[in-house]
């Protein structure tokens, strides 16, 4: 047996975690005009277009 064949891998435990994930996400409603489409969009209206990027992350609480 060759010595990488007797080193043990060390064993790995699952963590869980609460995260704050903020994303630029790309909404679309059908209106009239851009006064209308904000209302909609801010009544829940519309919907998404493209997920967008992750623009911030941050881990609140991490445990086993």
């Amino acid at each position: 047996m060759g010595v990488a064949a007797l080193k043990q891998k060390p064993k790995l435990k699952t963590y869980h975690a609460t995260m704050l994930v903020t994303r630029a996400e790309q909404w679309c409603v059908e209106a009239e005009s851009a006064d209308e489409a904000r209302q909609l969009l801010q009544a829940g209206q519309g919907y998404r277009c493209q997920l967008g990027d992750c623009v911030h992350v941050e881990v609140d609480e991490v445990g086993a």
